[in-house]
C-alpha cells in the first residue's frame, strides 16, 4: 500500500496498479478497517479500482497524524481476503448487434472472432461492479475476457442511447442515460437501470454483480412494453448467492 498526501484535506491510499477482484477485495478490507475506526475527523471515504481517497477535517487533525491513528499497519495481522458472503447478481437482458449494437462487428473483427463468439463470451460470467460513475447508474465492470478487449472508438458518438452496453479496452459497462461516449456499443437493454422517481434510483451498487443475458429483438420490445405498462418486475431478475 502506498500513501500519498494530496493536500491538507485529502489522503490517497494506492494498491496494485491493476483491475482485479483480489485488488478490489484488498480495497474493501482497508475501507472496512477505516470505517471500524469511526474516526471523528474523517468526512468521506471514496474507494475505486485500486485506491481509496479519504476526506478529513484538517482543522481537527493533520494528514500524517490521521494515518497514524488509523493504524493501517495492523492490517498485516488480518486476512488479506474477504470472507465468503452473500452478494446480489442482477441479470440484465440485452439484445446484441444490429441497430442495438452497431460496434459488435468491430469488436469481433478486432479480436478475430465471430459475432456469435462475442455474444457467448460476453454473457458467460457475472461481472463485479467495482465502482459507479461517470454518470448516475453507470457501472464500471471488471473481469472482461481478454478475447473481447477492444480500444475505444476513434471518434466518440454525440449520443449513445440509454441502455446501451459497451466495451472500452478491458472494461465493459452500460449507459443508464442518453449520453455522448466513445465505448464500442455491442448491445442494448430495455431495462431502466436508473430511474429518478424510483427508490433506490439505481438497480445495483458497487459490490454487486451483473450477469448479461442475450435476448431477441422481439423479447426486447416485449420487456419494454411490460415496463411501460407496469408489468415488469426487476426483482424477478435478481438472485442472491455466495460468491468470493
Amino acid at each position: 500500500m502506498e500513501i500519498n498526501y494530496i493536500n491538507e484535506q485529502t489522503v490517497m491510499l494506492y494498491f496494485n496498479n491493476e483491475i482485479s477482484e483480489e485488488n478490489y477485495n484488498q480495497v474493501n478490507l482497508v475501507v472496512q478497517h477505516i470505517k471500524d475506526k469511526s474516526h471523528p475527523a474523517i468526512q468521506d471515504i471514496v474507494p475505486s479500482y485500486r485506491a481509496i481517497l479519504i476526506y478529513f477535517n484538517e482543522k481537527e487533525i493533520s494528514a500524517s497524524k490521521l494515518i497514524e491513528n488509523l493504524e493501517l499497519n495492523r492490517l498485516h495481522n488480518k486476512s488479506n481476503t474477504l470472507e465468503l458472503q452473500q452478494q446480489r447478481i442482477i441479470t440484465i437482458p440485452v439484445v446484441y448487434g444490429d441497430e442495438f449494437g452497431p460496434d459488435i462487428e468491430e469488436v469481433a473483427h478486432y479480436n478475430n472472432i465471430t459475432i456469435e463468439e462475442v455474444i457467448e463470451t460476453h454473457v458467460s460470467k457475472p461481472y463485479l461492479i467495482y465502482m459507479m460513475g461517470f454518470m448516475p447508474g453507470f457501472p464500471y465492470l471488471g473481469g472482461l475476457d481478454k478475447r473481447l478487449h477492444t480500444p475505444r472508438r476513434d471518434e466518440p458518438r454525440v449520443k449513445i442511447t440509454a441502455g446501451s452496453v459497451g466495451i472500452a479496452n478491458n472494461q465493459t459497462g452500460l449507459y443508464p442515460l442518453d449520453s455522448p461516449g466513445g465505448w464500442q456499443i455491442i448491445g442494448r437493454t430495455p431495462v431502466e437501470v436508473f430511474y429518478l422517481n424510483r427508490q433506490p434510483m439505481t438497480l445495483y451498487e458497487a459490490g454487486d454483480y451483473i450477469q448479461f443475458k442475450s435476448i431477441s429483438a422481439s423479447e426486447y420490445y416485449s420487456i419494454k412494453d411490460r415496463i411501460q405498462n407496469g408489468k415488469f418486475d426487476i426483482a424477478d431478475w435478481v438472485v442472491t448467492k455466495n460468491v468470493y
